[in-house]
């Protein structure tokens, strides 16, 4: 009776106990085990390229592997973790750890191609499995990396038109669920469910990777042999507004981006601003030109100081009276003639060209972290503003922005906006050509035809550029050198801007070039290192572009008065 009643009790405990499982709590129970079986995967999007402007690729997607491990199926770490190591390069010791335990699911690798992947897969290994992945590669290296940008492990774009195109480039990922039966996935399953992926769009560049490769070589070579801390070069289209090149040096290799230095991923061309010095006068000229305050022929009589605001201006070499007419002014480059030129217009009108030319404005060209630039608002002016403004002190440009300014010369005074997007192409194969940029007409296109000549004169053996001149064509240019602004203390620290920008053939200009090196230690000044690397992007530009020599004479101004 005793054993009949113990059994009973049992027998009853264990009923209650089946009622419980299979009935008030099999739904839920039955549930969980799915969900233990149930896998759901995402289906990466393969991301769009970036071309350029020819469609060749600069950057590109690649199909990848991601090697997974669920730990509770690997009976012995060490030995799976010696046959994975000579394939992933990876130490043993390091992936037994990785092997061991009781996760079921562990990234092993990522990003492996498809071939290191069927180099696993034939181990045959229990518990080692892939997940079909994706891996952005850029197949000219360092090749307009400052512009392209660089992903990171996660896919997203974190820099240049990676990141300001994430978007556009990245498509939309989809999602495939399937069941899972002791690690594998069950093949026969009829509760697999997928939302199919979308492909990113293609982003096509106004660049042409290569005039990108010249300008990237010769300022690379020139930051070192001027011992710079950095440099730029900027080719522009002015009729287009194409942004043909953007070089900078130093830089860093796209696919290797994460070891390289902070300070050489960003694009120093559009972010960084430095004072123009006197490629601004370009600026100057043009507007005491335009209002019909003076010609390039005007004389003047420059005395070897000047006294403004009580502050005592003076040129870069000590002289004695000089007599020059508007256009040796400009290739002299004389601060002290450009004040007096200025002041014909005044500060007013001068702001107001200044503006017109784009100057504290971002361009929009689709570069990712454009600065403005900087101008004082004209109701902060000091006595001293007006006269250091006209030469090129006090307001303060990107490399992007000094080339503009000479685009806008280049095109009969109309500023077109620059950009780098050529257009946009759909996984379908459809492209949309980028909005037609907005054009201002700063100048009227009389007055930017006599600032042309003038910058002829600029490179003529009486100005300060002759380094920049190309034999058989007529280049018209503009040297600055100005006193770099130490951000760290917002002032003066003896370091300098060594600049040139031009434009060639002066007579139909097609293209613009501008190279500037921030503190040269070899070399101090832009006719003589700036110069040479405007003069051998612009030759190899001229070529590759098929654009001939215009045949003619440049007429000679008169640079003296008197």
């Amino acid at each position: 009776m005793i054993l009949l009643i113990i059994t009973t009790i049992a027998f009853s405990l264990f009923a209650v106990r089946l009622v419980d499982l299979q009935v008030i709590k099999g739904s839920d129970l039955a549930a969980q085990a799915i969900n233990q079986r149930i896998k759901t995967q995402s289906i990466p999007a393969i991301r769009g390229s970036i071309l350029d402007a020819t469609g060749q690729p600069m950057a590109t997607t690649v199909e990848a592997r991601d090697v997974t491990a669920d730990q509770t199926l690997i009976a012995d770490p060490a030995a799976v973790g010696a046959a994975l190591a000579p394939i992933l390069g990876v130490d043993p010791g390091i992936l037994a750890n990785r092997l061991t335990g009781t996760r079921r699911y562990m990234f092993i690798a990522k990003g492996l191609s498809p071939t290191t992947w069927r180099a696993i897969e034939a181990l045959r290994l229990p518990g080692i499995f892939s997940e079909e992945t994706q891996r952005r590669i850029y197949p000219g290296g360092d090749l307009a990396a400052n512009v392209v940008g660089f992903v990171g492990a996660d896919g997203k774009g974190l820099g240049g038109i990676e990141s300001s195109m994430q978007t556009l480039l990245a498509g939309k990922a989809g999602t495939q669920t399937y069941e899972r039966g002791s690690g594998n996935r069950i093949i026969t399953t009829s509760d697999v469910t997928s939302t199919a992926s979308v492909q990113g769009s293609t982003v096509q560049l106004t660049i042409d990777r290569d005039i990108q490769l010249v300008a990237q070589r010769q300022i690379a070579r020139q930051v070192l042999s001027a011992r710079a801390d950095s440099g730029t070069v900027v080719v522009l289209d002015p009729k287009s507004g194409h942004i043909l090149a953007m070089a900078t040096a130093p830089t860093f290799d796209s696919n290797t981006a994460a070891s390289s230095p902070d300070n050489v991923r960003g694009n120093r061309a559009v972010s960084e601003i430095f004072e123009p010095g006197s490629t601004s006068k370009v600026m100057t000229m043009s507007a005491v030109v335009d209002q019909g305050a003076a010609n390039a022929g005007t004389a003047f009589t420059i005395p070897g100081t000047l006294k403004r605001g009580g502050k005592v201006f003076h040129d870069d070499v000590a002289h004695g009276t000089w007599h020059l007419t508007l256009a040796g002014v400009l290739a002299k480059s004389s601060n002290l003639g450009t004040i007096l030129a200025s002041e014909r217009i005044g500060g007013k009108k001068l702001n107001t060209y200044l503006q017109a030319f784009g100057i504290g404005e971002s361009t929009d060209s689709g570069l990712p972290g454009e600065s403005r630039g900087m101008i004082p608002d004209y109701k902060d002016w000091s006595p001293t503003t007006f006269p250091t403004l006209a030469f090129g002190q006090g307001l303060a440009v990107t490399s992007l922005q000094a080339a503009s300014v000479f685009a806008t010369i280049a095109n009969n005074g109309l500023r077109v906006q620059p950009r780098i997007v050529k257009s946009i192409i759909s996984p379908d194969g459809i492209a949309t050509p980028t909005p037609t940029p907005t054009a201002i007409q700063v100048v009227k296109p009389s007055t930017a035809k006599q600032i042309l000549l003038m910058l002829e004169g600029v490179v003529s053996k009486g100005g300060t550029a002759p380094k920049a001149a190309i034999p058989g064509y007529r280049v018209g240019g503009k040297t600055g050198t100005a006193q770099y602004v130490d951000p760290r203390c917002g002032c003066y620290n003896g370091e300098v801007v060594a600049s040139f920008i031009g434009m060639a053939p002066a007579d139909n200009p097609q293209l613009v070039v501008a190279v500037n090196l921030v503190n040269p230690r070899n070399g101090r000044f832009g006719g003589q290192i700036a110069a040479p690397v405007f003069k051998r992007v612009m030759t190899y530009a001229l070529q590759a572009r098929s654009i001939p020599p215009t045949g003619k004479t440049a007429p000679r101004l008169l640079l003296t008065a008197g």
